[in-house]
């Protein structure tokens, strides 16, 4: 189906450098003479709505990780929504914060929100409005300072030409990506699904390993802890202040800046593309990492604490740690991304929500499993060498799910812009609509676009993390 479409018989040229040339019966028209300014306020019995990146308009109440900034207990100011209004975060849709709701809803006081024309039928608005082309209009008209919040500017945005298919023809692209887009899904999540499986088998390795060590006729003992079940007779439990010591140098302006991931652990700033943050303005402030520490950042509860492969500078308010016995440092790696551990994260929490930050003061007194020291080591490597497969075929299964998205998006904007004739291809589709599981784990779902980070005094604003519970061989 997708394989045999075409160009369009006769194109023009749009006079719109991102649209390029468009079909010759297509009109070209400012966003304004589709789409009307709306803002009604007083209608704080409707359900609450947000915006998330690759997702668009969503009820809130179904948002896994709540915004850091809470909701407004007044929302007498919040603004109406209704089925078919497009919705801008006008400091985030720089970045795709955009979407045209499905739902009856308000949404921030500060937030874009447009009436739809006639002329435009919201589904293909959906589409069209979410285009890479679309979004880097959104960047042209707004303003601001620094690399997070920029504001978006009606004024300017009205004016942005966009295109316009006649009605049944928009219908029929809508059906076409619809069942595309429903395909797509479902590979990727056939995909997910293996990884999920496959993290499964590595997480149940993990634990084995670093509470049960590689003998598998030791005797055991209860450890009287209850994240950790029994342990070897011969291993010992330790506080974990008397394993690790804090590191809160500063003073190294010099320095690599470094993010904390859970992906890859602690790298380099410059290597970290999942995030933006707002410029360090006093880097004297920000603590001295070394190769071999770990750093508890503020969502270390989501994934565990994050090895250093390099050394660096990072967050004031993350906790840098070393281990006494610096040849601990392996075991301990693969220990603090196990799944009891990070469960035990849980339970040392403070903020004003739920893994706001860990509590290191409370974390520092709980009891981790020490081997002897030859030992560890050889749990490490067995780790390092028996994960690597594993981790060769999630990483393999990664890149072709990124290729699926890639080519999702390429297939949107090239038919939704007319470079691709999917009429009679739209024609042909099955009469039933193909349903599709909506739970793909797509791209920043974990962020609903709202905001950026951390932010702390002095004007340091750190990364969130990303793929929360991944690791990689230590």
């Amino acid at each position: 189906m997708i394989a045999n479409l075409h160009p369009y018989p006769s194109h023009k040229d749009s006079g719109v450098v991102w649209l390029g040339d468009v079909p010759e019966h297509w009109d070209v028209c400012p966003l304004i003479s589709a789409a009307k300014l709306k803002f009604i306020k007083n209608c704080p019995e409707r359900e609450l709505l947000s915006i998330y990146l690759n997702l668009g308009v969503v009820k809130f109440s179904e948002v896994k990780e709540k915004r850091t900034n809470p909701t407004s207990n007044d929302l007498t100011n919040y603004q109406a929504v209704d089925p078919g209004d497009f919705v801008l975060n006008n400091q985030q849709a720089w970045r795709g914060s955009v979407g045209v709701s499905k739902y009856e809803g308000i949404v921030s006081p500060a937030y874009i929100v447009l009436s739809i024309l006639p002329s435009l039928n919201p589904d293909f608005a959906n589409y069209l409005f979410r285009i890479k082309g679309m979004i880097d209009q959104y960047l042209i008209c707004s303003k601001g300072v620094g690399s997070i919040q920029r504001n978006l500017y009606w004024p300017y945005l009205k004016r942005v030409q966009i295109i316009l298919p006649p009605l049944p023809e928009q219908t029929a692209i809508v059906r076409f990506l619809d069942f595309a887009d429903s395909r797509i899904h479902r590979s990727i999540n056939a995909k997910l699904k293996l990884i999920k499986l496959l993290e499964e088998e590595k997480q149940a390795i993990i634990h084995q390993a670093v509470t049960r060590g590689l003998d598998p006729d030791v005797p055991l003992k209860p450890s009287g802890v209850e994240w950790l079940g029994d342990v070897p007779e011969h291993w010992i439990l330790q506080r974990m202040k008397t394993v690790l010591i804090e590191r809160a140098v500063k003073g190294y302006p010099d320095e690599p800046l470094l993010a904390a991931t859970q992906s890859k652990g602690v790298i380099r700033k410059e290597n970290y593309e999942n995030r933006t943050v707002i410029a360090q303005k006093d880097l004297h402030l920000l603590k001295l990492v070394k190769t071999g520490d770990f750093v508890i950042s503020l969502r270390s509860f989501q994934g565990g604490i994050e090895y250093a492969r390099e050394q660096g500078i990072i967050s004031p308010a993350y906790t840098v740690l070393y281990p006494i016995n610096s040849n601990s440092h392996g075991y301990l790696a693969w220990l603090f991304k196990s799944v009891p551990f990070i469960e035990n994260l849980k339970l040392n929490v403070t903020g004003i929500r739920e893994g706001q930050n860990i509590d290191y003061n409370r974390l520092s007194r709980s009891k981790i499993p020490l081997p002897p020291l030859n030992e560890q080591n050889s749990i490490a490597s067995y780790l390092n060498e028996i994960t690597k497969n594993i981790q060769f075929n999630i990483e393999s299964i990664n890149k072709e799910i990124a290729l699926l998205r890639e080519y999702r998006t390429r297939l949107i904007a090239d038919v939704v812009t007319g470079k691709l004739d999917v009429r009679e291809a739209a024609a042909r589709l099955p009469v039933e609509a193909d349903e599709v599981d909506e739970q793909e784990d797509g791209e920043d779902n974990d962020w609903n676009g709202e905001e950026e980070g951390e932010e702390y005094p002095d004007g340091i604003a750190m990364e969130t993390d990303d793929n929360a519970g991944e690791e990689i061989g230590v």
